[in-house]
């Protein structure tokens, strides 16, 4: 236990270095270039998001986990194996089966894709994608978290790691860039190559790729798409600022497109 906070600043230094050397990279090598003011507009919605729903998740959310693991963890399916390396693995591969299973019914059921879509309305792909979710997606994913901490039995310092090293694992595949051995690497953990398949705007491609850190679970459950999309985010959901990317998780796709359709046109001669 003396430890673990050890562990937790390291890895929190770990992901804010990463951070800072994939933004660096994108800069100068990126997989793709997007244009220029697309590219400005992304970055400024997803760090205010990601500003914005950090107080939020602060104030109300991360605290919740840390209390429910700090005090119910002993029910737990691991609770009884002692605080060693088998438990740390078992607990990461557990959680991150976990946020797989998640994420698949984000995917599946309307009401939590209404949420889960804003994170690929994002016409761009890069790192700061990573940060772009919207706060009741979030906190419903905490929650689950939560219930998943009891079950799986981690304690709150496991528990901690786990969605650090979850942080590092999403900035990293959410990155515009291209890394050697990605082909073989992308069959051990989630890749960019991987990822931004699931960013495709088409959704028999997006509905693809769930795996946040272990690529295994796509194969066992054959969700796994290897694939270079065309074209990245949502055909009718776009948000150029937080007001925006707030509000539209609140109007499903049906509906967007009977309002854009209500909305005239100009014909190819008018314009």
């Amino acid at each position: 236990m003396s430890d673990a906070p050890h562990i937790e600043n390291l890895l929190l230094i770990a992901v804010f270095g990463l951070f800072s050397i994939l933004l660096v990279v994108e800069k100068f090598r990126p997989y793709k270039k997007f244009a220029g003011a697309g590219l400005k507009a992304s970055f400024s919605t997803n760090a205010s998001a990601f500003l914005i729903n950090n107080v939020i998740m602060n104030l109300l959310s991360v605290s919740s986990l840390l209390v429910v693991a700090a005090n119910y963890s002993s029910y737990g399916l691991l609770s009884s194996l002692p605080d060693g390396p088998w438990k740390w693995i078992a607990s990461f591969v557990l959680f991150d089966f976990a946020v797989y299973a998640w994420h698949y019914l984000g995917h599946k059921w309307e009401a939590l894709w209404l949420f889960h879509k804003i994170h690929h309305s994002d016409k761009s792909f890069h790192v700061t994608t990573g940060l772009r979710f919207h706060v009741f997606d979030q906190l419903l994913e905490v929650i689950v978290k939560c219930f998943c901490a009891v079950l799986i039995g981690a304690p709150a310092h496991i528990v901690v790691s786990c969605e650090i090293a979850r942080m590092f694992f999403v900035l990293f595949h959410h990155a515009n860039i291209t890394i050697p051995g990605e082909t073989i690497l992308s069959y051990f953990i989630i890749t960019p190559s991987l990822h931004r398949a699931h960013h495709s705007t088409l959704r028999s491609e997006h509905d693809s790729n769930y795996g946040i850190v272990l690529s295994i679970w796509d194969i066992i459950f054959g969700t796994r798409k290897v694939l270079t999309p065309k074209s990245i985010g949502l055909e009718l959901i776009e948000a150029e600022n937080f007001i925006q990317l707030f509000s539209l998780a609140f109007l499903t796709e049906r509906r967007l497109a009977r309002i854009v359709h209500l909305v005239p046109r100009k014909s190819p001669s008018q314009a």
